[in-house]
């Protein structure tokens, strides 16, 4: 009997162990990403912050993480340089399809005149939130960790 019980637990634990990804020590997770900085040239610090995001779900697993990207200032140019820069138009799509979200800061496009139809790359209404600080601090309050690049 005992026998029994223990190859069926052995038999449990080899099939859960593949479950056991990276992503179960840290467990789920909720993260703002702040990006108001420069990037540089090239757009390297975007890159670099972009690759940030990738690596985060590199290590949970897109199932177990919630991940908002929130622009605004100098931030904004992460887009900006997209509209040009293929390396970021792959990241940016890549990172869409694990389900990241990117938020524009209206008073950023409100006060330095950007178009975010044909200024931005890939940016749509339902992405601009009324403030880009104001929407940290809430998601913050959702839950969400602050993560600055």
């Amino acid at each position: 009997m005992i026998r029994t019980i223990l190859a069926a637990l052995a038999v449990l634990v080899a099939f859960a162990l593949p479950g056991l990804a990276e992503g179960s020590r840290y467990g789920q997770q909720k993260v703002v990403y702040h990006i108001n900085g420069d990037g540089g040239e090239g757009g390297k610090a975007y890159a670099g912050a972009l690759n940030n995001v990738q690596n985060h779900i590199n290590a949970l697993g897109v199932e177990n993480l919630e991940v908002r990207i929130v622009m605004h200032g100098n931030g904004v140019g992460l887009l900006k340089a997209a509209k040009e820069n293929e390396k970021l138009q792959t990241q940016i799509g890549s990172l869409k399809s694990q389900n990241v979200v990117f938020n524009v800061c209206n008073n950023t496009l409100v006060g330095r005149k950007i178009d975010y139809e044909n200024d931005l790359y890939d940016v749509w209404e339902q992405d601009i939130v009324p403030s880009g600080v104001a929407e940290i601090a809430y998601l913050q309050t959702q839950g969400f960790v602050y993560v600055k690049p």
